[in-house]
């Protein structure tokens, strides 16, 4: 049974990842630090179904300041997903982005480098092209907030190992992933609270800005064929979306068809830091690994509102 180490296991998208990990066989280990973004007990509960399963080990470590190599020995593939997410923090707590997202990173890819891991997957963000983030892989790299600089950071890190040690990297950026256990600070999570707790909505900027929305389950196929296709996907960037791209008025006006109720709405000027418009061109991931996206946004709305429900 091949090892697996996944970074960030206890988040949004590293559990959903564990789970299908260990649906495939795989000999799952899930490290996280629970770095204080969101509460403990919700990171908890995104755990609760994989901590029954016989082929599931976790571990809580800082990757910042824990050994790592143990955790590493034997193991086939790392995906690393900690990491310090979110936009508005990284202007005020830049240290903690860049200890988690640069410092934590490097850590690690000396231990992968040490233990000698065959693929070492690192995900990475929309947010290092910048404001518009429309266009292929190797598209011009201008990020627009803090979160996104360190997260190229992470990227360039990756490449300097792949260069000066020939360590077998991957990179993934996602595109605005939704969908159950998604963070409480994201803005679906905060529209469909606020609908079903009958309270407004702040809106920053006109909603019109546009994202290329990836369902959580489509995002954690495309990792997997990343991992699992390793002759491929080796030494490759790829764009990681959902295929269909809403703007923010558009989800508001599903929420409320969804729920049968309209929302109030606060509007304030955009934040800085924000993106305009993203549109993931996975030209790249279909004709390489065969990447498909397969949940409509109305669809994937609809199973965030049923999990938000029971929460």
């Amino acid at each position: 049974m091949k090892k697996i180490v996944v970074t960030g296991a206890a988040g949004f998208i590293g559990s959903h990842l564990c789970e299908a990990l260990t649906d495939h066989a795989y000999d799952v280990i899930g490290l996280d630090a629970f770095v204080p973004y969101y509460p403990r007990p919700l990171k908890e509960k995104n755990l609760e179904s994989l901590r029954q399963r016989k082929n599931f080990t976790f571990h809580e470590v800082d990757l910042r300041s824990d050994a790592l190599t143990s955790f590493l020995e034997g193991a086939d593939t790392v995906y690393h997903l900690a990491a310090m997410a979110g936009l508005m923090r990284s202007w005020s707590d830049f240290n903690l982005y860049a200890s988690c997202n640069a410092e934590g990173t490097q850590r690690l890819l000396d231990a992968a480098k040490e233990t000698r891991v065959p693929h070492f997957l690192y995900i990475s963000t929309s947010s290092v092209y910048g404001k518009e983030a429309t266009g292929p892989e190797d598209s011009a790299l201008n990020p627009y907030s803090p979160y996104g600089i360190t997260k190229l950071a992470g990227e360039l890190l990756c490449r300097a190992y792949e260069a000066n040690f020939g360590m077998p990297i991957t990179i993934l950026r996602y595109f605005s992933v939704y969908g159950p256990r998604q963070r409480p600070d994201m803005a679906y999570n905060i529209l469909i609270r606020s609908l079903l707790e009958g309270k407004p909505f702040t809106q920053f900027g006109d909603g019109e800005q546009t994202r290329s929305n990836t369902y959580v389950a489509d995002c954690v196929a495309a990792t997997m064929l990343a991992g699992e296709q390793r002759d491929k996907a080796l030494g490759h960037i790829f764009n990681v979306g959902g295929g269909e791209i809403v703007s923010l008025n558009r989800v508001r006006e599903m929420l409320e068809d969804l729920l049968g109720q309209r929302i109030a709405i606060e509007k304030k000027p955009p934040r800085p830091g924000d993106q305009k418009h993203t549109a993931a061109n996975i030209e790249k991931i279909k004709r390489l690994l065969g990447y498909e996206p397969r949940t409509s946004v109305y669809d994937g709305l609809k199973a965030q509102i049923e999990w938000q429900q029971n929460i």
